[in-house]
């Protein structure tokens, strides 16, 4: 094992690629996809305004939304001009104020403020969608409280007519709507699992090379070095995502997040294997990164952060097993918000236990051997 682990690091030093996924590439791609949600909210996002109908009215509706910090209304003379730019993506949403539109308040009827907002960007979207409609309403209220008035109710009276109602809104986990704390950790353990499939991957594919086809040594050892080789360097590149998210970023937590170490130890045993079964099924470099790459490559979307589960269709959701970042996901929520116990976070990462099934066909293929190369 000793010789077999000398050989590993011997070519992970010759091979500049490799030994850059196990390095610095993948740490400059995480502080780039941090520094991406900086900012932590949102805050001016383009959206185009039309006043067809140019009152004093409208221009208030104007004015409540540019005070709010989400919103950014950018004025365009006509529709279609405003349409133009949502659709090159220069606008996340749309907002037409109709012609007679302060009229027909005033004289009791019910006018329509278009409002139309990008829902392929889902996250901006929902934000737009729910800031536009408090600031339309925020700046209706003036005029709905002049009518009760004028209707002979007193001020408190009106008041409570116009809010019958008052709703607060408490997030439970994310109080500052923070989308560093929210959006962050899964892209970097989407990235980070991404990286050690290439580098798994790339280190099986060697074994096609002439000169390795030719040495005496068995395939299972050879399987054991790698994964002894490679799994503490990837670990490595693990603990620095949670030392950025925790230790730097200071990142509210419920538990310690050391319990979180046997988890990531289970997501990267379970992609060894899976790779290394796509590896034998197909032995052709190109064809194994390639598949690897198309399964692996949703592993965010999947992770039901931004999209619930349950309303996934069931292929994605039998997609979703497969990928070891989900069952990683599930126990790094548990810790973060709901400070699960140490014990039931380690019963959690029995998720990983039919991953380990796949053993069997390693060592079926591996005994079997490589085919022979093509000429």
């Amino acid at each position: 094992m000793k010789t077999l682990l000398r050989r590993e690091l011997g070519a992970l030093w010759q091979n500049p690629w490799q030994l850059a996924l196990v390095s610095y590439l993948p740490i400059l791609a995480m502080l780039a996809l941090w520094w991406l949600f900086s900012a932590a909210l949102p805050r001016q996002l383009p959206v185009a305004m039309v006043d067809l109908d140019n009152s004093s009215l409208s221009r208030e509706l104007g004015r409540h939304m540019a005070a709010n910090p989400v919103v950014s209304p950018i004025s365009f003379a006509s529709l279609p001009q405003a349409q133009d730019a949502m659709n090159r993506a220069e606008v996340y949403a749309l907002v037409v104020v109709p012609h007679g539109f302060s009229r027909e308040l005033k004289t009791a009827a019910q006018p329509t403020v278009d409002v139309r907002y990008n829902g392929q960007f889902l996250l901006v979207g929902k934000l737009l969608a729910a800031n536009l409609q408090q600031a339309i309403a925020d700046a209706m209220k003036p005029l709905a409280y002049s009518k009760q008035l004028a209707r002979g109710a007193n001020p408190h009276q009106a008041h409570i007519n116009i809010a019958p109602v008052a709703t607060q809104t408490t997030a439970l986990f994310n109080r500052n709507n923070n989308y560093v704390g929210f959006l962050v950790p899964p892209v970097l353990i989407a990235l980070w699992q991404l990286t050690a499939m290439l580098v798994f991957a790339n280190a099986l594919n060697r074994e096609l090379e002439p000169a390795a086809r030719q040495e005496a040594i068995g395939m299972l050892p050879r399987l054991g070095a790698k994964l002894l080789c490679y799994t503490p360097l990837l670990m490595l590149q693990g603990l620095f995502i949670h030392a950025l998210l925790f230790g730097y970023l200071k990142l509210p937590v419920a538990a310690s997040p050391l319990w979180l170490i046997p988890a990531m130890l289970g997501l990267l045993l379970a992609v060894f294997l899976i790779v290394a079964v796509i590896f034998f099924l197909m032995q052709e470099s190109a064809r194994v990164v390639s598949f690897c790459t198309a399964l692996f490559a949703p592993a965010f979307a999947f992770m039901g952060v931004t999209f619930p589960v349950h309303d996934m269709p069931a292929a994605a959701q039998y997609w979703r097993l497969l990928m070891p970042s989900s069952h990683y996901i599930d126990s790094h929520i548990a810790l973060v918000s709901y400070g699960v116990s140490g014990m039931e976070l380690l019963s959690k990462n029995l998720s990983f236990m039919p991953f380990f099934l796949l053993l069997l066909p390693i060592g079926l293929l591996a005994r079997k051997g490589l085919k022979e190369a093509q000429p």
